[in-house]
């Protein structure tokens, strides 16, 4: 290798702690062999000379797209129709199916995806692109057997079911663990843009962070859910266009879809399936469809933000529409990033950023690409930076949101202030979405030291959310299951999957569990010296091949996409346990609509559910005067629903009941 003299570079830590844009002075330049110098040109330049391509014109799509995100929620605050606390948290359960369908994507594919799964194909390969199969199970689930409960029910707060199925206690504890988990999920979200911009602005990250927390809270404590919900459409779309043009752009440039895919078959990358058993292995077949079912079920399934999202809509069938659209919305996407891995690796495929200190993480990689692949066009990387930080902003707003309406439903009206008035609740439900938006601002240095976004995030909702799931379906699934089993099976699940995820990260701290990744090259790269180069490769490299820190304990090597199975099963099994010792629950005492649809179609071959009610139908009971055809393709009305007057025939010839009504409480 050449030496090349381009400027000091501070090597602390053998260069993957440094600053990127203070402490990185040098440049990583990618020679191409002369079989592939058709398809592979020269990297480009440094990271001060890429942050340098972020124009005017790339600020200025970037900023565009805040001030839209501003302007809807100062039009739903200021001139929209006045915000009691069911417009403010449900949007008055008038939305449509497109702005929810678009809503339900970017809540929870947020720039983590963006940014964690184009490293994570990098890194360990194509495999990950089968969790995207996990959807086509999840949304007939969430569609069909979970979703029913909560519409029946009409609830604001998901949580209020686990108090009509069990009893106060268990809706108190699935609220803590929700905040808890959605909190810190929250703060992973912000700060992975926050990384992205950093990279290819110099931006400092703490001033990103403050950027997106700021903005969020502005919209969404002034404009309420159907800011949320508008501007979640707005950003989706920003997010698809941005992702999708970066990723057709890198692989034509490298010499289209198949050169790129013939690259990853050479260096092992490209393997389709992995179809070994072994729950310890990080991603399989197993791990990824079944594991990624229950992680996903737990989002889409039983997760507050998404059932605010469902119960928004006017109809029950536009909210089943709006998730079979969210299906082919996240596959297209998850395949999206994962072929973005793969054009990654192959423009770096001789000279890889990490090993090289071009970048100190995975989850840069891609920024890095685009400002290497796309800096020289003017608003192209405003334009990616736009779409990251929709997928933040989207998730953030929709959290502080759901945030807001638990804290209110669960703990201010039912515990402190049962009688507060409907003002009243309006200016706590701001007052809540302010302070956790300010929390998430807090908690983004707890989620700097979390390592990759990717497993980081999806870890955080198998140790929480397993348990959460498990609460619910112990409850919809089996009627015999009592409060005292339901509680006990919550507490001894969270304390088996918080001794899982933290000896995991004691075990791997203490190198007794490292992550074998696919092998990268460095001999396209021109260093400023050999001595440091051969520092930094010896630095990174020796944690894996040096040490013998011995075995960690056995669970602990359990594949963090088990994690929600695991917590969702040892609710079910401690939780029948414990109702077998303490009595079980008479099903005839049960109200019908906390079950799944399924008990009901199955009951006949299900022993012991004598004495069990029949579910009520739902027909035109939830409709005074005039008539309404609930065989249409809009489906039964939200019993929430008021019309507007133009929506009301003639004369106003029809009104729906209010939620209290409808339900009878």
């Amino acid at each position: 290798m050449a030496e090349v003299c381009c400027g000091g570079r501070d090597n602390t830590e053998g260069g993957r702690n440094f600053n990127l844009h203070s402490s990185v002075r040098g440049a990583c330049d990618r020679v191409a062999g002369a079989s592939k110098e058709s398809t592979h040109s020269k990297m480009a330049t440094n990271i001060t000379e890429l942050a340098d391509r972020f124009t005017w014109a790339d600020y200025l799509v970037f900023a565009s797209m805040l001030l839209v995100s501003a302007v809807i929620g100062i039009f739903y605050g200021c001139f929209g129709k006045k915000q009691d606390t069911k417009e403010f948290l449900m949007a008055g359960k008038s939305m449509t199916t497109f702005p929810v369908a678009m809503s339900l994507i970017a809540s929870f594919m947020s720039a983590i995806t963006l940014l964690g799964t184009p490293s994570e194909v990098y890194q360990f390969g194509f495999s990950y692109w089968l969790i995207g199969f996990s959807y086509f199970l999840v949304m007939p689930a969430a569609s069909y057997l979970y979703f029913p409960v909560f519409y029946n029910l009409q609830v604001t707060s998901a949580y209020e079911y686990l108090e009509r199925r069990f009893n106060r206690s268990v809706r108190w504890l699935g609220s803590l663990v929700f905040i808890v988990q959605m909190s810190l999920y929250m703060a992973i979200v912000v700060y992975a843009p926050a990384l992205a911009l950093a990279q290819v602005t110099g931006f400092n990250v703490y001033i990103s962070v403050s950027l997106i927390c700021f903005v969020c809270i502005f919209y969404t404590t002034l404009g309420g859910m159907k800011a949320v919900l508008w501007t979640d459409a707005l950003q989706t779309i920003i997010m698809y266009t941005s992702m999708m043009f970066v990723i057709i752009k890198g692989a034509v440039d490298l010499g289209g879809f198949s050169e790129v895919w013939r690259v990853n078959m050479e260096s092992g990358r490209a393997q389709l399936i992995d179809w070994d058993p072994n729950p310890a292995t990080r991603h399989t077949f197993w791990t990824l469809v079944i594991g990624g079912y229950f992680t996903w079920i737990t989002i889409y399934g039983v997760n507050q933000a998404q059932v605010q999202r469902y119960l928004s809509l006017q109809t029950k069938q536009m909210a089943i529409n709006a998730l079979w659209i969210n299906m082919v919305g996240l596959f297209v996407l998850m395949i999206t990033c994962a072929f973005g891995g793969m054009v990654v690796y192959a423009r770096y495929m001789d000279c890889d950023p990490i090993r090289s200190g071009v970048v100190s993480k995975g989850d840069q990689l891609f920024p890095l690409f685009v400002m290497d692949t796309l800096g020289e066009f003017r608003g192209l990387p405003g334009l990616f930076v736009a779409g990251i930080f929709s997928g933040a902003l989207s998730t953030v707003s929709s959290g502080m949101n759901s945030l807001a309406a638990i804290v209110l439903e669960d703990f201010v009206k039912v515990g402190c202030f049962p009688n507060i008035s409907d003002e009243a609740g309006t200016w706590t439900s701001r007052g809540l979405s302010l302070f956790f938006g300010l929390l998430t601002f807090g908690l983004v240095f707890v989620a700097e030291q979390l390592g990759n976004v990717l497993s980081a995030a999806l870890s955080i909702f198998g140790m929480v959310g397993g348990p959460l799931l498990g609460l619910f379906t112990l409850g919809m699934f089996f009627p015999w299951a009592n409060a005292i089993g339901a509680f006990v099976g919550g507490i001894v699940s969270l304390g088996l999957m918080f001794w899982i995820g933290v000896g995991y990260q004691i075990a791997s701290a203490l190198g007794q569990i490292t992550l074998k990744r696919l092998p990268t090259s460095i001999e396209g790269c021109d260093f400023l010296n050999i001595t440091s180069t051969v520092a930094n490769i010896t630095t990174s490299v020796a944690p894996e091949i040096l040490e013998d820190a011995g075995e960690p304990f056995g669970l602990y090597k359990l594949s963090y996409m088990w994690y929600s199975a695991t917590g969702c099963f040892t609710v079910i099994v401690v939780g029948m346990l414990v109702t077998l010792v303490t009595g079980m629950n008479d099903v005839s005492t049960l109200d019908p609509r906390c079950l799944t649809p399924a008990i009901f179609w199955f009951r006949r071959w299900i022993p012991g559910l004598t004495g069990l009610k029949e579910l009520p139908e739902e027909d035109k009971s939830t409709i005074q005067k005039g008539s309404i055809d609930i065989s249409a393709p809009n489906g039964n009305v939200n019993p929430g629903y008021e019309a507007d007057a133009g929506e009301k025939g003639q004369g106003g010839q029809f009104r729906y009941l209010t939620e209290k009504e409808s339900t009878g409480l």
